[in-house]
């Protein structure tokens, strides 16, 4: 009965785990949802937003200052964009910010959509803005094949 429980328990922990995503991979996945040019943003800038915010974790949460949280492989936060029902939110997607802590990342990536069309772009990342904008980005992308 022991054993039992313990495979259950590893077969728990194996489920909850993030799933990292490879740099290839997500290029492929974006390439796929029409991000390489939405809003003037290549390729590029998604994959070095996504690599500083959250390291390609599916299920990162950051905790701010301000007491938001963001969610997600694009650290989606919740004082303006999602609701994880605690405080304030503007909850410009419309949605529960736990669906961005899963591996299925087109929410994430419909969200993250709708926040450049807003007019702080991809400005909205302090992450991007700080390590990715204004630089040459095309090497993050030019190894990965369609």
């Amino acid at each position: 009965m022991k054993v039992l429980a313990l495979i259950l328990l590893c077969l728990l922990i194996a489920v909850n785990e993030a799933r990292v995503f490879e740099e290839c991979e997500l290029v492929a996945l974006l390439k796929e949802q029409n991000m390489d040019g939405y809003y003037g943003y290549s390729l590029g800038d998604w994959i070095c937003m996504a690599s500083y915010e959250s390291r390609y974790n599916s299920r990162a949460v950051g905790m701010n200052r301000n007491g938001s949280r963001d969610y997600g492989i694009f650290q989606i936060n919740s004082r303006w964009w999602c609701d994880n029902g605690e405080g304030r939110t503007a909850n410009g997607c419309n949605t529960n910010c736990t669906s961005f802590e899963d591996d299925d990342i087109s929410d994430d990536i419909a969200c993250a959509k709708r926040i450049v069309r807003d007019p702080n772009g991809m400005n909205a990342w302090v992450a991007w803005k700080r390590y990715c904008k204004g630089r040459d980005l095309s090497k993050l992308t030019e190894g990965c094949s369609d």
